[in-house]
């Protein structure tokens, strides 16, 4: 037992804390890290699997008709909210998520107060819950690779304000 025990001081100490102290030394910050510019310049085939994508760039629409969005937000009968997502020039391709962009195609992205919340492959979503009080509901229409379509340079979204009043 003192021999596992040894190994796993060892190990503790060779393996994260040399590392840690490597890290400080070397004025690297453990602060998380900018979705935006994580990529660099070497693309979607650069990144790793946790980062593999790239919210940040608006992709021009390109298809045969300019894509656009409107939302409509009932509160459920039961519990949540139902979005429905209204799309023309669009056609939703979950199938083809994270791959390559084909014009016309792809899905939408849904988000609460800024933060992203949900990944949408169709015309309705069930969101069952939201933070309390005002929020602003958010969607992007994305292509495959998840930029954000954009019309004439303006990103394609629909955003509507509630109140969630649920506890």
């Amino acid at each position: 037992m003192n021999r596992a025990l040894a190994l796993l001081v060892i190990g503790l100490v060779f393996g994260g804390g040399i590392g840690f102290v490597l890290a400080a030394a070397n004025g690297v910050a453990l602060d998380g890290h900018d979705h935006a510019t994580d990529h660099g310049s070497g693309g979607h085939e650069m990144a790793t699997a946790h980062s593999r994508h790239d919210h940040s760039k608006l992709r021009e629409n390109d298809g045969d008709a300019p894509a656009t969005l409107a939302i409509h937000v009932t509160e459920d009968s039961v519990a949540g909210w139902n979005l429905h997502l209204m799309t023309t020039g669009f056609a939703f391709a979950p199938e083809s998520a994270g791959s390559t962009h084909v014009p016309g195609q792809g899905h939408a992205h849904v988000y609460a107060n800024g933060a992203k919340i949900a990944r949408v492959y169709g015309d309705w979503l069930h969101i069952d819950t939201l933070p309390s009080g005002a929020v602003d509901l958010m969607v992007t229409l994305n292509s495959n690779d998840h930029q954000t379509l954009a019309v004439d340079g303006a990103p394609v979204q629909a955003m509507v304000s509630l109140t969630n009043d649920a506890e």
